[in-house]
């Protein structure tokens, strides 16, 4: 097979165009991710699917963001609707755990049911009071214990069910107190601190096949954004020890400055093994991927651990998960 291209890409609609499928085939990123746009009926969104890994011609890993809550890319009839993870592990209390792994299991089957095999979760961030409200009830926790415990079996639930858990946002976002989506967050919390919270957090998941950056300044450290910081990605390396794929947080986010193809150079300059890109705006992919081209050897190689790590599902019964999952929540009714 072709080396990779260094990127992961979204598509415009509900069904590939004849232009798409070319510039799919020619470029052969290392996977897709899907929207809310993309995600009209099963039947459509399997076919999709199927279309996407045929126009590159091998089982491509398709991502999606199924968090639960607002950052839930399918509602019913397609999936189910959720809380907010933060709120769920707070009405779940001490059952969190037990609680966290059936809802991602059951998120798990739900996706591969159409096709997705990748899940842009969970995120790890350590949430405090001022953490900015795009991201704060999205979260684990607010301690680095909770975070790890809850995140293991969130992580571990998605990879139980043959599904690629992506942990994010590296090396830390529950400082940010502003959306990337829209500006640049800038952090400067004492080392001490993201030594011991935010990056502990993230080390903990060193072992994990996929991790995705942040569009986040520490200014103690770098002055540049992680995801284009050759000083923070040798962070998260070293430090951290994260040695799994790392993709860059949607590189269109208005929290990097440049074109989109500088941002793709310089995240890959930097260290990321590929450019995520989600907005399906086929020029703008077009300009990217000529900028960008095939993988780095090193993000061969960590692109091919991390599909090893895609494996065949157990075997569930979604329905007892229903049930088991209802029963925790009827139990633990008192707390909402």
């Amino acid at each position: 097979m072709k080396p990779f291209g260094a990127a992961i890409l979204g598509c415009e609609g509900t069904h590939l165009s004849d232009e798409e499928k070319r510039f799919f085939s020619k470029v052969n990123p290392f996977g897709f991710i899907l929207f809310s746009r993309n995600l009209e009926s099963t039947g459509q969104i399997r076919a999709l699917t199927g279309a996407l890994r045929d126009a590159v011609g091998w089982n491509a890993p398709i991502f999606v963001d199924q968090e639960g809550g607002r950052v839930q890319r399918m509602r019913p009839p397609l999936a189910r609707d959720w809380l907010p993870p933060l709120q769920d592990v707070t009405r779940f209390g001490a059952a969190a755990a037990q609680a966290m792994a059936l809802r991602y299991r059951i998120i798990s089957a739900e996706l591969l049911a159409l096709g997705i095999d990748g899940n842009c979760s969970p995120a790890l961030d350590v949430a405090r009071p001022d953490t900015h409200a795009v991201l704060r009830n999205r979260l684990l926790g607010d301690t680095v214990d909770q975070v790890v415990t809850l995140g293991r079996a969130v992580a571990q639930a998605h990879l139980d069910m043959g599904v690629l858990p992506v942990i994010k946002h590296m090396p830390g976002h529950g400082l940010g107190t502003l959306d990337s989506h829209l500006e640049l967050p800038r952090v400067n919390a004492p080392r001490a601190e993201l030594d011991s919270v935010d990056f502990a957090a993230f080390a903990a998941f060193a072992d994990m096949p996929l991790g995705m950056t942040c569009h986040l300044v520490f200014e103690g450290i770098d002055p540049r954004p992680s995801t284009i910081s050759p000083v923070m990605i040798d962070l998260i390396r070293r430090q951290i020890g994260f040695d799994g794929f790392l993709m860059t947080d949607d590189i269109s986010m208005q929290a990097l400055s440049g074109t989109v193809p500088e941002r793709g150079v310089a995240a890959l300059a930097a260290g990321c093994d590929a450019v995520l890109h989600c907005n399906g705006d086929l020029a703008e992919m077009q300009d990217l991927m000529q900028a960008i081209g095939p993988m780095s050897e090193a993000a061969q190689a960590r692109a091919a651990r991390a599909l090893a790590a895609r494996k065949p599902p157990a075997k569930v019964d979604i329905a007892q998960l229903d049930a088991e999952f209802e029963a925790l929540s009827l139990e633990h009714a008192t707390h909402d």
